[in-house]
């Protein structure tokens, strides 16, 4: 909202390009129309929706518009050419502005038209959403207060060793959960590398951390002058192992010492749950684009900025 309304206030008109689910062609269930009420009320205006792609009505409905005005265009995923950067889509989309503004830091890890080669048609700029994302992130990556605490998480653990590999000369220990196998953990044998000793398991299937590991997980948390956590401990959909996940939630909360950044869509949902989120320094809107951030990866977001 900071850079919508920053742009609202000094442009003819701003026009919101944005993407929801992983729609096959058009899908109403996944259609912006809805968010056009919540874009209305906190920006104080009436957003003006766009259910179709006719670029040139759009373009000519843009420029007749009162300043200040704010359009948001149904979902890009609806579109082929979206997801594979189509220089052709991407050039329709820029004749809608006069620059371009990406504040979508979270999927600015794909290459799309909206993200990438949109960039090839109009001056082009990072909102004030992704300045924060990547000034928030490099600090911790780059130049962070030690003890280094790295929290990692979620269904795919595996995704999540390059980060190990990026930052593990700068940080302390790194704390494992989520969905362990024995192969898996077989795997991550490093001194720095802190797997649970106990857990809550159904069936053959390990589902959360136990009492030892979160009581082990919470004093390393304690030492901790930078804290980075991505993905949940434990299968958070089942309430019954929800324990470890938010045991270490308020631990990382209550270290008032730390600097603490928490990005991946699970974990951000489960920390305003806990209304714990008004008590994290930074929560990153990224869960892929963040871990790819941190593992020294380039994001083609980025890049197309220049």
């Amino acid at each position: 909202m900071p850079t919508i309304q920053f742009l609202q206030k000094n442009c003819r008109a701003v026009v919101i390009l944005s993407h929801k689910g992983r729609p096959k062609g058009f899908e109403m269930g996944l259609s912006l129309k809805s968010t056009t009420k919540m874009l209305s009320r906190e920006s104080k205006r009436k957003v003006a929706f766009l259910p179709h792609f006719h670029f040139d009505e759009i373009k000519e409905l843009v420029q007749a518009s009162p300043h200040g005005s704010i359009f948001l265009l149904e979902n890009l995923r609806f579109l082929e050419g979206e997801a594979e950067n189509n220089e052709i889509l991407a050039e329709c989309l820029a004749s809608l502005g006069d620059f371009y503004v990406n504040d979508a830091f979270a999927v600015s890890h794909r290459a799309n038209a909206s993200i990438v080669a949109i960039t090839r048609f109009l001056k082009s700029y990072a909102g004030f959403e992704f300045e924060a994302e990547i000034k928030n992130l490099s600090r911790v990556m780059r130049s962070p207060e030690k003890p280094l605490v790295v929290v990692l998480g979620g269904a795919k653990i595996e995704d999540k060793l390059q980060v190990f590999e990026n930052l593990k000369d700068k940080a302390s220990a790194f704390l494992i959960g989520g969905a362990l196998t024995p192969e898996i953990m077989k795997k991550l044998r490093s001194p720095k590398m802190i797997l649970p000793v106990d857990f809550k398991k159904e069936g053959d299937g390990i589902r959360d951390i136990g009492l030892k590991s979160i009581k082990l997980f919470g004093e390393e948390i304690k030492k901790a002058r930078t804290i980075i956590w991505n993905g949940p401990l434990g299968n958070i959909d089942d309430k019954r192992f929800r324990e470890g996940t938010k045991a270490i939630a308020k631990s990382i909360a209550e270290n008032k010492k730390a600097y603490q950044v928490i990005g991946g869509g699970e974990t951000v949902m489960f920390l305003k749950k806990l209304k714990l989120d008004k008590k994290i320094d930074f929560i990153s809107t990224g869960g892929g684009a963040m871990l790819e951030f941190l593992a020294g990866e380039k994001l083609p977001g980025i890049e197309a900025l220049g």
